[in-house]
């Protein structure tokens, strides 16, 4: 059953260093629960996988390795309450391919980050929070651009206002 898609909530977010992608990743964390969808965005070396890693680590409370799944195409990780679907699309052909992944599972109990989610097609699903990430001024610095759907279009205030930007 194919879900019309409403017109997402945009916002913006410079970074201007690695400190900074680690912080958006951070918050990202905290607002992600079971059922999220977060399509990662961006040319190659974009830091799609990086912001991936920060937001494993943000909620598994620790570093952890976080291997790109370029090749495997998904990761899993268990992290008490919650699994995170590291999906990495980048090689597959057919956007059916992703239910050999576990792609129904990932959307029923887990939180998917998938890399490269346009190859998705129409089975990207109609609530998710896009980021894209794109090469900003300085070798180190991004713009994050944001697009929210369903129930993230109520939570990205949030995610893009952090104050004073001690979000720890």
């Amino acid at each position: 059953m194919s879900v019309p898609h409403a017109a997402p909530a945009r916002a913006e977010v410079a970074l201007a260093d690695r400190a900074a992608t680690r912080r958006l990743a951070r918050r990202l964390a905290r607002l992600a629960r079971p059922g999220d969808v977060i399509g990662l965005g961006g040319a190659l070396g974009a830091g799609k996988t990086t912001l991936a890693r920060d937001f494993i680590a943000a909620l598994a409370g620790q570093d952890l390795e976080v291997p790109s799944p370029t090749f495997t195409l998904v990761q899993t990780y268990e992290l008490g309450a919650v699994t995170v679907w590291h999906f990495d699309l980048y090689r597959i052909v057919a956007p059916d391919e992703v239910f050999e992944l576990g792609f129904e599972d990932a959307l029923a109990e887990g939180v998917s980050l998938i890399e490269w989610p346009e190859r998705l097609g129409a089975l990207l699903p109609a609530d998710r929070l896009d980021v894209t990430l794109e090469q900003g001024p300085a070798p180190d610095a991004r713009v994050a651009r944001l697009a929210a759907y369903g129930s993230w279009v109520a939570r990205l205030p949030t995610l893009i206002d952090h104050g004073d930007g001690a979000d720890g």
